[in-house]
């Protein structure tokens, strides 16, 4: 079976689990370009479809390649401006060098690092010179300087870029040093565990090793009292051995609520810095660095608007810029400002009466589901984002209440509607294509 059959079969397969809207829209110009090792070059025509099948699709694509071909291992998606060619495959444009390797997706198991946050990356501006400058004065005098080094803003600000771009910076520069990444949320799940498993003394050995400890939004301790004792006497225990620790919060650790005023008094002995909104020439800035690695050149004028126009939360100018991209990509011509401001409309919150059972249409039908499911008490993944992303947009766009967003989807209690909330929030800070996905959803719910 050569590429264009292998291809052709595997189309046929994704063809039947899919809309045809979608199906047109995602596999038109996509072919398989060569073959290397049992991995399998998929060429795709930009960086938008190739996120999009990578977030969307790879699980399927590669479960139907591995059942045509048991040699095949794995699938690398290469941006490729024309359709490629199957008999002629070194005629094939191959933009591997200037797009990042699928690699750089993936977060390290071992340090839960993603390798994107660096500071070759991390756009410095008046905002968050401060925090930069505290970051850099920590990975030369690690344990002894800034110890802890506690980072605060609101959501989108740069806290996570910052705290990881130290850990990926430790990582890369001292193997010797054993670095850690988590969130309190994750860091609870850990210890809620250990304590049903009785295994508390491993969960002590395994955290009390590194030598350099991140964790992110602490402000998920609140009112965690258990969480906040064994986080306490983790932070003795490190900062009593010289280790480096680093935190962040959407708030000054002053005011977090129902957090211990032991752990408060920690939290701020070392160094405590917040990281205002970005003003509009650093929001320039990020825009322009971010367009230039997807190598595209926009004009002063779209930076301007963009920056403007698009709030002071980082993720949502890189989703704004992503659609932006998407849209001069399909259309194969450059943007107006004019058109900009039409498509920045449309991906904007919206604003009219939509009804429950309206949001969880749309949403069900966008994750090609079906409806009924939403109310089920499955456990079935397929279900439980799009069911996530319900709850969140219901109470983020319509401010719906816990309680009545729990009784419309099948009687299920608030807490579970707050956690699902907060587990999207929290997955928005690294998956762009979540963000996509709800900036798609809430064009359809206009």
């Amino acid at each position: 079976m050569d590429n264009k059959q292998l291809w052709d079969s595997v189309l046929a397969e994704i063809e039947l689990s899919t809309s045809r809207a979608n199906f047109a829209t995602w596999f038109k110009n996509t072919a398989i370009v060569r073959q290397e090792e049992g991995v399998i070059f998929l060429g795709v025509p930009n960086q938008f479809v190739k996120e999009w099948l990578f977030n969307k699709y790879h699980k399927a694509i590669l479960k139907s390649l591995r059942g045509l071909s048991e040699h095949i291992r794995s699938i690398e998606y290469t941006i490729s401006k024309e359709p490629p060619k199957q008999e002629q495959p070194k005629k094939v444009m191959d933009h591997g060098s200037q797009e990042l390797p699928l690699s750089d997706y993936y977060i390290n198991k071992e340090d839960n690092l993603n390798p994107r946050y660096t500071f070759d990356s991390f756009i410095v501006g008046p905002f968050n010179e401060l925090a930069h400058a505290a970051a850099q004065a920590v990975i030369k005098k690690p344990g002894i300087v800034y110890n802890p080094l506690f980072i605060y803003g609101s959501t989108g600000h740069g806290k996570t870029h910052l705290i990881q771009a130290i850990g990926n910076h430790f990582k890369n520069t001292d193997s010797s040093k054993k670095v850690y990444y988590i969130t309190s949320e994750k860091f609870t799940m850990d210890c809620l565990s250990s304590i049903e498993s009785g295994k508390m003394s491993l969960f002590k050995e395994k955290y009390r090793k590194y030598d350099v400890l991140i964790m992110d939004d602490i402000q998920f301790l609140s009112q965690k009292a258990r969480m906040q004792e064994e986080l306490f006497h983790l932070f003795n225990t490190l900062y009593d051995n010289n280790k480096q620790l680093i935190f962040s919060s959407d708030k000054d650790p002053n005011y977090i609520p129902h957090l211990e005023e032991r752990l408060q008094s920690r939290f701020i002995a070392g160094m405590k810095v917040d990281i205002p909104p970005p003003d509009h020439e650093s929001r320039m800035a990020i825009l322009k660095a971010k367009s230039q690695k997807m190598d595209v050149m926009l004009s002063y004028e779209v930076l301007d608007y963009l920056a403007g126009s698009t709030g002071s939360n980082i993720r949502e100018l890189e989703g704004a810029l992503n659609t932006v991209i998407c849209q001069a990509q399909l259309k194969n011509k450059d943007l107006s400002v004019n058109e900009i401001r039409q498509l920045i409309k449309e991906s904007a919150k919206p604003k009219k009466a939509v009804s429950i059972k309206d949001v969880i249409k749309v949403i069900a039908d966008f994750y090609n589901i079906e409806e009924a499911s939403i109310y089920e008490k499955t456990r079935r993944q397929e279900v439980v984002k799009p069911r996530q992303v319900i709850m969140y947009i219901l109470r983020e766009d319509f401010k719906i209440s816990y309680p009545t967003i729990g009784e419309k989807l099948g009687g299920r209690d608030h807490t579970t509607v707050i956690h699902s909330c907060e587990k999207i929030k929290n997955d928005l800070k690294e998956d762009v294509g979540l963000l996509q996905d709800i900036q798609q959803v809430r064009v359809l719910l206009k």
